[in-house]
């Protein structure tokens, strides 16, 4: 027995007349018979231009007309249904109408979803907040507004962004600067991150890798893939890092033993507070800030070295604190570099920045399912942040540390042996 079924599509003729008489009050409903209108014209003409008139013969006819169906279009985040023609080539295969393909390979409902996830929407208030509840375009049943819609759409965009973001080319990036730093997702999951600065002083978020902890290995994981993307290892860089050990570690396996580090002046500051008490902080942090500002690193490293001296008697692990890393605390200094250059390179306020960024965005995650999981949100996050990079301040004096790193380079022989062994290898 043949079952009658009756289409949900939105008849165009009737809602463009429809919100015609009440544009003022319908200007949404407008809006989408006027594209679906549209749409329905330029799908006639590819009918005409493969079938010819109706009726017609002759041999310029690529296929026939077969009827019409109903399909799903995106709008508004969600979808809405339309009637398009059917085409039949003369091999008894249906043709598709190029027009159509091309409004269904707009990707309109993953983007929607993307760029919801990214401001904090949960899925759960996807569908309010791409359409009105009280609006002249009411979701229906199969728009694709549910959660599990939003949540399908977003794992698959964000998915194939990662993988285009992890296998892009960095050889023709004039990489001068690279801060890595760690993020802790989980309990026993860990996010290895990468951002550069170029010789123009412009930012690039480089890469991301999963781990159980901020260890070498995660870290030699990120460098790897780093240098098989087109990092050369054999240029010189400068690479801030917040005083992890496995990063230097990591780093001067690659980049060998002479590579200039610069441990974030920041977190160290930060630490040495924290394990003194309140009525010394004021004297301390004076001492520290005008090591900073000093232009002349052994003066610099004498202060230091002098406040680690005053503090061993009652504060022995405050002390050992000031004096461990201290070379790689005044690395900037050493390269002869000015104050506001200096300012920007000796702490790791970049990928800071960027970190900050994906602990928003990922919010509203509960659990992690998986590592990958984390890596999607995380690099989608990342992407998001490099979208209000700004030029680095003293860019203008970018030029002073490539020529600094080319001469510490140059003054490093076994390390040139070293790098080119490496580059070779890779």
């Amino acid at each position: 027995m043949q079952e009658h079924t009756t289409s949900t599509a939105i008849p165009m003729n009737a809602i463009k007349a429809e919100a015609l008489s009440s544009m003022s009050a319908s200007f949404e409903r407008f809006c989408l018979a006027a594209g679906l209108e549209a749409l329905a014209e330029m799908m006639e003409q590819d009918a005409l231009a493969a079938c010819g008139e109706r009726h017609e013969r002759g041999r310029r006819r690529k296929a026939h007309r077969w009827g019409k169906t109903t399909g799903k279009i995106g709008f508004h985040g969600g979808k809405v249904e339309m009637a398009r023609p059917r085409l039949r080539g003369f091999d008894g295969k249906e043709q598709a109408l190029p027009s159509w393909e091309a409004a269904q390979s707009e990707d309109w409902l993953g983007k929607w979803a993307m760029n919801q996830m990214l401001i904090n929407v949960s899925t759960r208030k996807f569908r309010r907040s791409v359409r009105l509840p009280e609006g002249d375009v009411p979701a229906q049943k199969g728009a694709g507004l549910s959660k599990s819609a939003a949540s399908r759409h977003f794992v698959a965009l964000s998915a194939a962004r990662l993988k285009e973001w992890m296998a892009s080319d960095l050889s023709g990036l004039d990489l001068l600067v690279i801060q890595i730093d760690g993020i802790h997702m989980d309990e026993d999951m860990t996010l290895v991150a990468a951002v550069g600065v170029d010789a123009s002083g412009d930012k690039h978020p480089l890469g991301l890798v999963e781990g159980a902890t901020e260890n070498a290995a995660t870290v030699q994981a990120l460098i790897d893939n780093l240098v098989e993307r087109g990092l050369d290892p054999a240029v010189p860089r400068l690479f801030i890092i917040d005083g992890s050990k496995a990063l230097a570690k990591a780093i001067r396996a690659t980049f060998g033993r002479e590579v200039a580090i610069q441990r974030c002046q920041i977190h160290k500051a930060r630490n040495i507070m924290d394990r003194l008490p309140k009525s010394m902080h004021a004297q301390v942090r004076r001492v520290l800030r005008q090591a900073w500002e000093m232009d002349d690193a052994g003066k610099a490293e004498q202060l230091l070295r002098n406040l680690a001296r005053r503090l061993e008697k009652d504060w022995e692990g405050v002390s050992a604190s000031i004096l461990e890393g201290l070379d790689e605390m005044l690395t900037v200094t050493r390269l002869g570099l000015p104050a506001e250059l200096r300012r920007s390179l000796a702490c790791t306020n970049i990928i800071e920045n960027v970190m900050g960024t994906v602990r928003r965005v990922c919010r509203n995650v509960k659990y992690w399912r998986s590592p990958s999981m984390a890596l999607r949100w995380a690099g989608a996050a990342m992407q998001e942040a490099a979208k209000g990079f700004r030029r680095l301040k003293a860019h203008k004096q970018l030029p002073l540390l490539k020529a600094a790193l080319a001469k510490r380079m140059a003054n490093a022989v076994p390390s040139n042996e070293h790098l080119a062994q490496t580059a070779k290898a890779a």
